[in-house]
């Protein structure tokens, strides 16, 4: 299957890809530079915008087993629309003393004009591609780390180390990545099985592998919450008392999937397994009252969660001015 085809006809994931082919999707301006700045005890952070993801269908990517009504009701509460999905794709930096770190680095080139945007956002923020240190990977699906390479197969990030669950690299870089508790089209496992193959092989020398429980870059650390990939990986950022999660792809709609846990999504490797991690780790957080950073759910993607119901509440942080 060609990559113009994989585009038009399927859906990558569950990232549905002929809306990013319209134009009214692909003009830049009404979000460049898109970054907001915060503080979590010594650390400089930054959100930092690489566009976005339109579903153009709400069924089967969420919730594909749940009845239509049911999923419907759910959007309409929170005042949504039942014919698509729109996600950010929110990305985090630290600043860390020398080291600039981000977590994750968006699409790159793979999916249009309507993401991709995380080079030139950064330098509008005052960062310059040569400046990224490391580049810490939540997992291998194309969103996550396309932005690494360019088209010519060279770095973005020239200069960062890429940090990557070892138990990821080895799932992607196997002969055959095993598909067989998910929900995704076979064609489909192929092309994303590609991007990571490519990305993992051309950035090799850059890579760093890590473990559940290590603690990276004096301000990190690591925790496995399998099920999305065989590696995804919370991460926890610190600084003294003050931290926050960085929860990747645990989640992606509020009302779909925060709201329903079990309810699932189609993108998960193993789709049991991310039903399991997800709820025990948004008890966890919900418990914990921790702060919540999340890559898909609305910009600059900052919250908490509470438990409501079978699920969990998003509460999302409230900031008076824009910085």
């Amino acid at each position: 299957m060609n990559r113009r085809t994989a585009l038009k006809n399927t859906a990558l994931f569950g990232f549905s890809m002929p809306l990013f082919l319209n134009s009214g999707f692909q003009k830049r301006a009404a979000i460049a530079n898109s970054f907001h700045k915060f503080r979590l005890g010594k650390l400089d952070l930054l959100v930092v915008s690489d566009g976005h993801i339109l579903f153009e269908n709400v069924q089967p990517d969420f919730a594909p087993d749940i009845a239509a009504d049911k999923v419907s009701k759910a959007l309409e509460y929170d005042f949504l629309s039942t014919k698509e999905v729109d996600l950010a794709i929110n990305i985090l930096v630290i600043k860390n003393g020398q080291k600039t770190i981000l977590i994750d680095s968006g699409c790159g080139y793979h999916f249009g004009k309507s993401s991709g945007w995380l080079p030139d956002n950064l330098i509008g923020a005052g960062i310059k591609p040569e400046n990224v240190t490391d580049v810490i990977l939540s997992h291998a699906h194309p969103d996550h780390l396309g932005g690494l390479v360019n088209k010519e197969g060279k770095p973005v990030f020239p200069k960062a180390e890429v940090h990557i669950s070892a138990i990821e690299k080895d799932f992607w870089l196997s002969a055959h990545p095993d598909f067989s508790k998910s929900k995704v089209k076979p064609e489909l496992a192929g092309f994303v099985t590609k991007i990571a193959q490519d990305t993992l092989k051309n950035l090799k020398l850059h890579l760093r592998f890590f473990n559940d429980g290590d603690t990276l870059l004096d301000c990190i650390r690591i925790k496995l919450a399998p099920g999305h990939t065989p590696g995804h990986t919370v991460v926890n950022v610190f600084s003294g008392e003050d931290e926050l999660f960085h929860v990747a792809d645990l989640v992606h709609s509020a009302p779909l999937v925060v709201a329903h846990p079990d309810w699932g999504f189609e993108g998960d490797t193993d789709f049991d397994q991310a039903i399991t991690t997800r709820k025990k780790v948004l008890q966890e957080l919900a418990e914990g009252r921790k702060t919540i950073f999340s890559s898909h759910l609305p910009w600059p993607g900052l919250g908490h969660v509470r438990k409501q119901d079978e699920g969990f509440d998003w509460v999302q942080t409230t900031f008076a001015v824009p910085d």
